[in-house]
């Protein structure tokens, strides 16, 4: 069969270079130019580094900026992501994290307005640009990403859930720190960065994959080895043309899993045909057991 190893359109390594570049920019104005300002703190791992920021004097002694301590915290993540995720995924995401500390450093803050509301909203807005422009050309921002995928694989909660528990945290431990003022700020810019994220790119989408292969044990393995879901076998399917025998998988997938999704068929059948059905809306709660 004709190698058919495409699940979506594949930019090059320079357009993903181009992608990470305008996210970098994107977070590191919502960061500069409003967060740090309105002393709100961000979702993810970019929240925890700016806490961690405000507290270094205190702590060390000495200020270290957000810019290094996000490049600090990620560092850790990457080993998880390199051994449980993927290695293309992760240098990638590595690639975008340095360009996002970097661009950090090297665009002076600056204080357009001290309103924590005016801060929360645009600041929100700007990240949740970025983050959804990254999603949507196949790039991740890093941080809990690798560990919210982690955990997914293990448990099979969403990403979603898995995300809101994390930022419930980082809000937490803002107002504990620094007053409830400034989590409820945070909690204003979360949810116009989520909102903002939705609207450039709906992560949570479903489609459902249909795989074709000879191999189908390797093939679930490894999917659910990546990503933890289920598949629906239908074997003895047979080609038109050669009238040979072979099996289709169909299994349901978010855009946002995609990259790991490819990742496994690469891995596991690089002849397979996939085919991939966007819009897809599912009843009830079968797909839980079935795909």
């Amino acid at each position: 069969m004709e190698k058919l190893f495409k699940l979506m359109p594949h930019p090059d390594y320079a357009q993903k270079f181009s992608f990470s570049v305008v996210y970098a920019l994107l977070a590191s104005i919502g960061v500069n130019f409003f967060y740090q300002p309105g002393q709100i703190y961000s979702s993810g791992i970019t929240g925890i580094a700016q806490i961690l920021t405000t507290l270094s004097k205190d702590l060390i002694g000495v200020y270290v900026p957000v810019s290094a301590t996000l490049l600090l915290l990620n560092l850790p993540l990457f080993l998880l992501g390199w051994f449980k995720i993927g290695h293309k995924f992760t240098i990638f995401t590595g690639i975008t994290v340095v360009l996002t500390s970097v661009f950090m450093q090297i665009i002076p803050d600056e204080t357009l307005t001290t309103d924590p509301i005016i801060c929360a909203i645009f600041g929100g807005a700007i990240m949740g640009a970025g983050i959804g422009y990254a999603l949507k050309n196949g790039l991740s921002s890093g941080g809990l990403d690798f560990v919210s995928i982690a955990i997914r694989k293990k448990t099979g909660n969403t990403i979603g859930s898995i995300s809101i528990t994390f930022n419930l945290f980082i809000m937490l431990a803002a107002g504990l720190l620094f007053g409830w003022q400034y989590a409820l700020y945070s909690a204003i810019a979360i949810f116009v960065s989520g909102k903002v994220t939705d609207a450039v790119y709906t992560k949570q989408k479903k489609m459902q994959v249909t795989i074709i292969t000879r191999h189908p044990e390797k093939v679930i393995h490894t999917i659910q080895k990546k990503m933890r879901r289920g598949i629906t076998i239908i074997n003895e399917a047979e080609g038109a043309y050669k009238h040979d025998k072979q099996t289709v998988l169909l299994t349901v997938v978010t855009r946002y899993e995609l990259p790991l999704l490819r990742a496994a068929m690469g891995e596991a059948d690089k002849k397979a045909f996939v085919s991939i059905a966007d819009n897809v809306q599912i009843l009830g709660h079968f797909y839980e057991e079935e795909f």
